[in-house]
């Protein structure tokens, strides 16, 4: 649980500079430039992601049950889940309607993904997993549209192509990770194959 305590600190704290430390971050990127900044950032990125997975999996060698959630919040899961697919390929596709209406579509999908895993599973590493990135996702979402709102910026949409192709990309990945990637690295078949 250690590990992927520090790798939740690690990987999520550098995701949250910009909600509680927009100054320090300005100045890093000042004395760093951007190109350093954004190495910088990605190698802490980089270990704490290597860490949540590495530490996550040993805390599924001795798990703790906090409580067993009913057979249907897996299934509800995997409905949440579909829509946190779309909203996450449409954060990477600029000029979408969905961007334009949500504004931040990836951290709503993280949203959305990390509340779909925290109903379905019961575990002590589960909660901590989940319940930490749901409390990060919802504080980012708040701060990146309360930036937003100060700089007056929108997300003007460019066509409805960039949508459809948001949600068959989406959906399509999204069936790729339920029917196989998921128990392939994870070890857990959200259909229960």
């Amino acid at each position: 649980m250690t590990l992927l305590i520090i790798g939740l600190v690690l990987f999520l704290g550098a995701h949250s500079v910009r909600i509680f430390a927009e100054d320090w971050r300005t100045a890093r990127i000042a004395q760093m430039g951007p190109k350093g900044w954004k190495a910088a950032y990605g190698v802490v990125s980089l270990v704490g992601f290597v860490l949540i997975c590495y530490g996550y999996g040993l805390s599924r060698q001795a798990p703790i049950d906090l409580f067993n959630p009913p057979v249907w919040t897996r299934h509800l899961a995997a409905l949440i889940t579909l829509p946190a697919f779309v909203l996450l390929v449409a954060g990477q596709i600029p000029g979408t309607y969905i961007k334009q209406a949500v504004k931040h579509p990836m951290v709503l999908g993280t949203k959305a993904w990390a509340f779909a895993h925290l109903i379905a599973n019961g575990r002590l590493a589960d909660v901590v997993l989940f319940g930490t990135f749901l409390l990060w996702a919802i504080l980012d979402f708040k701060a990146a549209r309360g930036r937003d709102k100060a700089l007056g910026l929108t997300y003007p949409a460019k066509g409805v192509v960039r949508d459809i192709a948001a949600v068959v990309i989406g959906l399509v990945a999204w069936a790729a990770f339920a029917m196989y990637f998921h128990a392939a690295w994870i070890g857990v078949a959200p259909f229960g194959r």
